[in-house]
């Protein structure tokens, strides 16, 4: 039995980027937030830095590209930039992994990282996305850098049908065939009682090439793939206080691109896809299912001020790799992970008068996860791991004179996981030879941990709001990789102790007259054993279990002088150290993998007449060199490459013909520039040295109704 009690951290959140409009300008201070603490709440109770991308911003970057993972590399400061492919191997939060919801269902695989989970989603269906920045634990496993909830639409309508029906096009100036997208979503209210929400949307991308008209790598490309997104809510209301919803949402995506593979050189040239080549993937790439489901129930008024919400929920997801020759035979993997749940939440107003409130929010919730990394063959790669994890909660929230905010709580974590017996795979070395596959006995896993949080928010004037809090995230993060390349004959022997990440945060909100806002954060996140992937003498990745501190800066700017002008941008920087001896000298360097490079967005949003709205983005990374090549051999190891600095513009417009029809034209790198994904350069790898997407344009035409 494995313990950890730690002090009270902190559960809650707060508010750095926002929409209005097609621009990032920061909402009304009434904006409701729900990840933070569960319930529904105004920013400005809110102790710490949240980020909340809005409905009409998803759509303006729609525009410019339909993927998660690059709207959100535009839109979070502190989240490190795409891969501009199918993984999000390296965008991480804070310089740590982060815990991805929908509508509060999990995504993350933590038992066995797959990082498919930020790309779980169409955005064609997300009403706005509420990410959580720093350690938290509110939604139990896997949340050490924060917490991304998408939070899908629901019917805003008194009509029995109303509708949006989107069609558009993707393209190139280098030849080669279109991408085509198509969304229809229906929503409406047939009665007093009931309303629903359906969607369906299908897109068919086409070839990717750089700025030099060259196709792009295959590996995890997303050329050629169909992406399919499908939701469906009925809401019933059983009277003015209670209220039952059923959802589900499906999202699915597979290549057929069938291009080989030319590998280039690092630092020199970029790995390319080879028409002549051969695609030994036989299995097409992607996330073939991704499926959700969630009953939920609410009673406002179950007893003496008590609201109840309970929510069921199940995953069940599925993504596949390309062909991997890192094994003896080779081969694909899959990432099979199926999760069921129950979160039970009940918030109690204590009391509630002129100058004062208080409330108390506690309840349950059961996990059980089911993980696996299977080849296509039938061979584990992973063993098959079966979690199960118990956690009631606590919180209390005091509210003072209307401008203290307290709030603190405690959460027990109770996990037991079970590893089933299996024999390891027989991996290649640098050199040729091969590691001998062993037989690992498996057992139970057991977990126990007292985490909390305590968060301060003094909103002393419009212009200047304070908040600083301490919280702390519980993790099992990447055991599954720690087993599948054990050299030990029992999993009791095995170093597989939890992430605990304790994170402070101090930082200032405001808004100057109706012209500003801004926000300033700093932050330090330290633990105790951390987990980072690191490169062995044989050139091959381990996980690195050490002490580990991250700790950065965050800001934003939003202007708006004119009516019809609105421009601001924000600013990140982090720097993340580990000791790697006994005494405690924190004296080398988490590798790039996990600390991203200073970021820098920008935007510009003219409104010339009401009905055209134009937009600027940009993205700037600055270079990051941290780490020096081997002496020896003049080589970076992985995730210590250099990082060059880059620029990338885009640009979004829309014109509404009328209060129905909409026409909009996006360009990604609108200035055709040649240059390198970040995760290019770090991992310092042939085979990752790739280009990114060059001049790429949309167009779509909307019809509401």
């Amino acid at each position: 039995m494995k313990k950890t009690f730690t002090a009270i951290s902190f559960l809650a959140a707060t508010m750095a980027f926002a929409q209005s409009n097609d621009s990032l300008k920061v909402n009304n201070v009434d904006e409701v937030v729900m990840t933070a603490s569960r319930k529904k709440e105004s920013i400005k109770e809110i102790p710490s830095s949240v980020t909340i991308v809005g409905e009409k911003q998803i759509q303006s970057q729609l525009t410019i590209n339909s993927d998660i993972s690059n709207i959100l590399q535009y839109t979070v400061p502190s989240l490190a930039t795409s891969s501009g492919t199918t993984t999000n191997s390296g965008q991480t939060l804070r310089g740590r992994q982060v815990l991805v919801l929908i509508d509060g269902i999990p995504q993350s695989t933590p038992l066995r990282n797959g990082a498919r989970d930020i790309r779980s989603i169409d955005p064609s269906v997300i009403e706005r996305i509420e990410v959580i920045k720093g350690a938290s634990s509110i939604y139990g496993n896997g949340a050490d850098g924060g917490i991304i909830n998408y939070i899908t639409r629901r019917s805003r309508t008194n009509q029995k049908i109303s509708g949006i029906s989107q069609i558009g096009i993707t393209g190139q100036p280098y030849g080669g065939t279109l991408g085509i997208r198509a969304t229809q979503l229906l929503s409406g209210k047939l009665s007093d009682k009931f309303d629903y929400v359906a969607s369906l949307t299908y897109e068919r991308t086409g070839y990717m090439k750089d700025a030099d008209g060259v196709y792009l790598s295959p590996t995890y490309s997303t050329a050629k793939m169909d992406n399919y997104n499908g939701l469906l809510k009925l809401g019933y209301n059983i009277n003015q206080n209670q209220r039952i919803e059923a959802s589900y949402i499906g999202y699915a995506s597979k290549s057929d691109l069938d291009l080989g593979l030319k590998t280039g050189k690092y630092g020199i040239t970029p790995t390319i896809a080879d028409g002549a080549g051969k695609n030994l993937a036989t299995t097409p790439q992607g996330t073939p299912r991704n499926h959700n489901y969630k009953l939920s129930y609410d009673n406002k008024n179950l007893f003496w001020n008590t609201a109840l919400n309970v929510n069921l929920y199940y995953q069940d997801f599925r993504t596949v790799y390309g062909y991997s020759d890192t094994f003896l035979n080779g081969g694909q993997s899959n990432v099979i992970s199926k999760k069921s749940g129950l979160r039970a939440n009940l918030d109690t107003q204590l009391w509630n008068t002129q100058n004062s409130q208080g409330e108390v929010i506690y309840g349950l919730d059961v996990l059980n996860d089911k993980t696996a990394q299977k080849l296509e063959d039938g061979r584990y790669w992973t063993p098959d791991m079966d979690m199960t994890n118990i956690a009631p909660f606590l919180m209390v929230k005091v509210d003072l004179l209307k401008k203290l905010t307290l709030k603190g709580g405690l959460r027990y974590e109770n996990i037991k996981v079970k590893v089933s017996d299996f024999n390891t795979l027989s991996t290649i070395k640098n050199d040729g030879t091969f590691t001998k596959s062993i037989f690992v006995k498996g057992g139970d896993l057991e977990y126990n941990a007292l985490v909390g949080n305590i968060g301060l928010r003094y909103n002393i004037q419009p212009y200047l709001n304070l908040f600083a809090s301490f919280s702390q995230s519980y993790s099992i993060n990447e055991l599954g990789r720690i087993l599948r390349t054990s050299t030990s004959e029992t999993i009791a022997n095995l170093e597989a102790k939890p992430i605990i990440v304790n994170n402070y945060e101090l930082g200032a909100t405001g808004q100057i007259a109706k012209w500003l806002n801004y926000e300033m954060t700093s932050y330090v996140s330290t633990s105790k054993l951390g987990a980072s992937f690191v490169q062995s003498p044989d050139r091959s990745l381990t996980i690195q279990r050490a002490p580990e501190i991250v700790y950065g800066v965050e800001g934003y700017l939003n202007f708006t002088p004119l009516r019809w002008l609105n421009f601001g941008g924000s600013y990140s920087w982090m720097e993340g150290l580990t000791s790697l001896n006994d005494n405690g000298d924190y004296s080398a360097k988490i590798n790039n993998s996990r600390i991203s490079a200073p970021k820098v967005l920008a935007y510009v949003q003219l409104r010339p007449v009401q009905a055209l709205s134009i937009g600027i983005d940009m993205l700037h990374g600055f270079r990051q060199n941290r780490f020096d090549p081997n002496p020896k051999t003049g080589l970076y190891s992985y995730g210590e490459g250099t990082v060059p600095d880059y620029t990338v513009f885009n640009f979004r417009s829309s014109y509404d013909l009328n209060s129905n029809w909409k026409l909009s034209l996006g360009i990604e790198n609108v200035f055709n520039k040649v240059y390198q994904p970040a995760i290019a350069w770090w991992a310092a790898r042939d085979s990752d040295f790739v280009n990114a997407l060059g001049m790429r344009g949309t167009f779509m035409v909307e019809y509401r109704f």
